[in-house]
């Protein structure tokens, strides 16, 4: 598990008077601005976050000490970390996509599928993409509770009851 969690990015200017584009990935978009301040993973660049309104696959914002869009076009990109300890506590059944990646992929009988390489959501539900060995083809499992009944954190392994054909 990680120490910092992506909670956003800025896709780049929104207008000419230094707003951003701002992407949120908190289960409530706008909770975003309250965990401020933000920053990017290496934690070399922190960022005030105040939003201005929603918009069409995000929210317009403002960030401190960015006054021209040539100034926000230069964000484009940028992922916005926060501290985990800033961050809300779980309930057992859901997870930070962070913790998930790179988690070895059991069947239920033991046998290794895979490694989660990322978490994506396409607007019906999260779907982990898994790397098999000695394939270059990834695979999307649903990540549901019966196609993955079990994700052990402290082992550092998800078990999962993939539906027939998926791993052929």
């Amino acid at each position: 598990m990680t120490d910092k969690i992506c909670v956003g990015a800025i896709a780049g200017s929104y207008g000419v008077r230094g707003e951003v584009r701002l992407k949120s990935f908190c289960a409530v978009p706008e909770d975003i601005e309250t965990y401020g301040p933000l920053s990017t993973e290496d934690s070399r660049q922190t960022f005030n976050i105040a939003l201005i309104r929603a918009i069409k696959n995000g929210y317009s914002a403002r960030i401190g000490g960015v006054e021209t869009k040539e100034d926000a076009d230069g964000l484009k990109g940028v992922r916005l970390f926060v501290s985990r300890d800033r961050l809300p506590n779980l309930p057992d059944d859901e997870y930070y996509h962070s913790d998930l990646m790179g988690l070895d992929v059991y069947d239920t009988g033991g046998a290794l599928l895979g490694q989660v390489k990322s978490v994506q959501n396409h607007g019906a539900s999260d779907l982990l993409e898994i790397t098999t060995a000695g394939q270059t083809a990834t695979v999307l499992l649903p990540f549901t509770l019966a196609a993955v009944p079990t994700v052990d954190l402290a082992a550092g392994r998800i078990v999962a009851d993939p539906p027939d054909g998926i791993f052929d």
